[in-house]
């Protein structure tokens, strides 16, 4: 009994640890972040574009070197491994160590999840076929919790990017229209943007540190719709490309796109308005309408049972 216990304790040790790094990988990005924003007000330096990974606490090495063994392995495909950068990518994380990272939570949790079941199982009575189904299941979690963080952190991220994207139009507006060529503009749009809007910031420093390396400048414009997977992004990539295929004036071109953008989240907002009604409907029902007959109807309640028992 006293060597089940250990066991059962060191696989929750290991599992707290996966959990952990994934709460530590949270806890930091919001935390360089807010280090950014206060460097900016405070001495005006250069946003830190380099993503997270390789710092910390001796787990997360463990997990990163278990992720690249995975991920050299040949067991996950080039594409699976180019749609999971793609996606944490868009979720805010990038660099060499947060793919390694990612696999390597999703392996831990995939072995240690089940064992730390099965240990816990030994002390309680149930049948065969629930043994197998639980530690089925727990298998089935450890694999798709992370799926399910990042997710939930993508979302959140394209989020606060579509929401400061109308403030970077109309600021490219402004730089376009003072003179400013469209690598130049973009660049200043996203230094300037560095503390109201970082996510916009950090996409479009991408965008004019790739415009300035790459060769096909329509595939550079064209990277930050594939990275992000936005459709506002995709509509300012295409706008940008036809501003230089055909000559348009691009301050114009910005300048409507902007007032599209801006009436889509007004629409998205009156349709959120519009649904309330709705939604509050099943609350009145359960919360609000008993209380109401209990208020009508209970005094009334109160003299027929009164005049029943008399």
């Amino acid at each position: 009994m006293m060597r089940l216990a250990l066991i059962s304790l060191a696989m929750c040790f290991l599992l707290g640890i996966t959990v952990g790094s994934l709460a530590y990988l949270d806890f930091i990005t919001k935390r360089d972040r807010f280090a950014a924003r206060v460097r900016w007000v405070r001495q005006n330096e250069e946003l830190d574009l380099e993503a997270i990974g390789g710092r910390g606490l001796r787990g997360l090495r463990l997990l990163i070197q278990i992720g690249n063994v995975f991920a050299r392995s040949g067991l996950l495909s080039a594409k699976t491994l180019s749609e999971l950068d793609r996606t944490l990518q868009s979720s805010g994380f990038r660099g060499g160590n947060t793919l390694a990272l990612f696999i390597g939570c999703k392996v831990a949790l995939l072995l240690f999840l089940p064992l730390t079941i099965f240990f816990i199982l030994q002390h309680v009575s149930l049948s065969p076929h629930m043994h197998y189904l639980s530690l089925g299941l727990g298998a089935v979690a450890g694999l798709l919790l992370p799926d399910t963080w990042v997710k939930r952190r993508r979302g959140k991220y394209l989020k606060r990017l579509e929401r400061g994207l109308p403030d970077a139009l109309d600021m490219l507006v402004i730089c376009t229209e003072s003179g400013l060529g469209l690598e130049a503009a973009v660049e200043r749009v996203g230094l300037e943007m560095r503390a109201s809007h970082p996510e916009v910031s950090r996409e479009l420093i991408i965008t004019a540190h790739e415009l300035r390396i790459a060769s096909d400048r329509k595939q550079a414009l064209s990277g930050m719709a594939v990275r992000t997977g936005l459709q506002s992004v995709k509509r300012l990539g295409a706008t940008l490309i036809q501003t230089m295929q055909y000559g348009t004036p691009l301050s114009q071109a910005l300048r409507t796109l902007s007032t599209e953008m801006r009436q889509e989240i007004l629409l998205r907002f009156e349709a959120n308005a519009a649904r309330l009604p709705v939604l509050l409907t099943l609350p009145m029902i359960l919360f609000i309408l008993p209380t109401l007959f209990m208020i009508v109807g209970g005094p009334a309640a109160l003299t027929l049972s009164t005049i029943f028992t008399h």
